[in-house]
């Protein structure tokens, strides 16, 4: 009897098992990134379908099915939903949004600026680029650098994945041709070339270092890469961007844009304190330098009102412009000042990295640099390269230090007599 029913259950546990299985899952086609802050994945295509999931920027999904613009995409806790595209990063578009806040991390703030309303951060200068997150009301971001983009529809990466691809082209078959067709005349030989072919082929030598950065054609955006302060990097229109310089300063703009300011000091005028600016202004917009003048401005405790201290009109400055500190002599003694330093084209074409001392409140050019303006495709990287390097850079000793080190070495010469 018990013979009999050792097989029985063993065949009900094999039937139990088979019932139990989950259905197995699709398998993935690609993988994928959530682009926005956060949406929301449906059940169906049809946007009144209930919502299965919601996802956050960055998250990691794994692409099941494709249908049009649409995809079906797996979350890590195994949920399945259909989103548009145009929520999705791809790996590639992931990478480099991580080297662009990497690389961003490392570059001077060319001043804070803040929107009067809600503004979405975009992976590229694009305005269909997927947005990543948004910029509140009121809030702050610091300015980094500026571009020029044309206003072209964004290919997204993500499109390729599980795209059908073409039909192979049918070959056609040959003709065969008759074997008593008349032969054609022999060509004529070919005519000698020029006496001076060298001089011609020679190409034409630029007028100057360095050429003239070309505007792009057509309907194109001004967009400006910003920082955050949670430390994320993105791209805004520029227009959209109110530099958060105080307004008694911001009147003498004159109707100027202002693409970058910093303070170079503080004036104290009896119980208040008034900063030094430094500013940069861009008379015309959509052009393909940054600035065509800069000024500097010093509080007048006499008048107890801003005046110009100097300024320089008609130039042609890239951006990023930094501040530090430099070692100048004024007269026959040197001593640290705070300096600032330009990229500015010279007479020749050439590009120069221009450095100046202010001594309030005269302002002196210490030095010029060669510079040449690095491609759009590496550019933030080499700036970033660059920025990092002058953070490293040992700064000279100033008056006060070498005074102590001459006093020590001659105190330690006496000692050992």
């Amino acid at each position: 009897m018990l013979a009999t029913r050792f097989p029985a259950s063993i065949l009900l546990l094999i039937a139990l098992a088979g019932c139990s299985s989950e259905p197995e899952r699709a398998r993935a086609i690609g993988e994928a990134f959530g682009g926005p802050a956060s949406f929301t994945l449906r059940q169906e295509l049809h946007p009144r379908s209930a919502v299965v999931a919601t996802v956050k920027h960055a998250e990691r999904l794994e692409i099941i099915q494709r249908r049009r613009r649409f995809y079906k995409v797996r979350t890590s806790q195994g949920v399945e939903g259909w989103t548009e595209a145009r929520q999705l990063l791809a790996t590639s578009e992931m990478a480099r949004l991580r080297r662009v806040a990497e690389h961003s991390a490392q570059l001077p703030s060319q001043g804070s600026a803040t929107v009067y309303d809600a503004l979405n951060l975009h992976t590229e200068p694009n305005r269909q680029s997927p947005s990543f997150g948004q910029i509140p009301e009121k809030g702050s971001v610091d300015l980094l650098l500026n571009k020029l983009a044309p206003r072209v529809p964004y290919n997204s990466p993500i499109l390729s994945i599980g795209a059908a691809e073409p039909p192979p082209a049918r070959k056609k078959a040959k003709k065969k041709k008759p074997d008593d067709r008349i032969p054609p005349p022999p060509k004529p030989a070919s005519p000698k070339p020029p006496d001076n072919w060298l001089d011609l082929s020679k190409s034409p030598e630029p007028e100057s270092a360095e050429e003239v950065r070309p505007v792009p054609s057509g309907p194109i955006d001004d967009w400006s890469l910003v920082r955050t302060k949670d430390g994320r990097a993105g791209w805004v229109l520029s227009r959209m961007l109110i530099m958060a310089i105080p307004d008694e300063v911001a009147q003498y703009a004159e109707g100027h844009r202002i693409t970058s300011y910093f303070s170079l000091g503080e004036v104290r005028d009896g119980d208040i304190t008034k900063n030094t600016w430094l500013w940069t202004t861009l008379s015309k917009t959509q052009q393909p330098y940054q600035f065509d003048s800069f000024r500097i401005f010093i509080w007048s405790t006499r008048r107890h009102r801003y005046e110009t201290a100097y300024i320089e009109r008609n130039v042609e400055g890239y951006l990023p412009v930094s501040v530090q500190q430099v070692e100048a002599a004024e007269g026959r003694q040197k001593s640290t000042v705070t300096g600032f330093s330009l990229i500015l084209r010279e007479k020749d074409g050439s590009l120069a990295k221009r450095t100046y001392a202010f001594f309030v409140p005269r302002v002196r050019l210490l030095s010029k640099a060669p510079w040449s303006l690095p491609k759009d495709d590496d550019r933030l990287e080499k700036l970033a390269e660059a920025a990092k390097a002058d953070a490293q850079a040992p700064e000279e000793p100033g008056i006060m230090t070498r005074l102590k080190e001459r006093f020590s070495s001659w105190h330690r010469r006496w000692l050992k007599r």
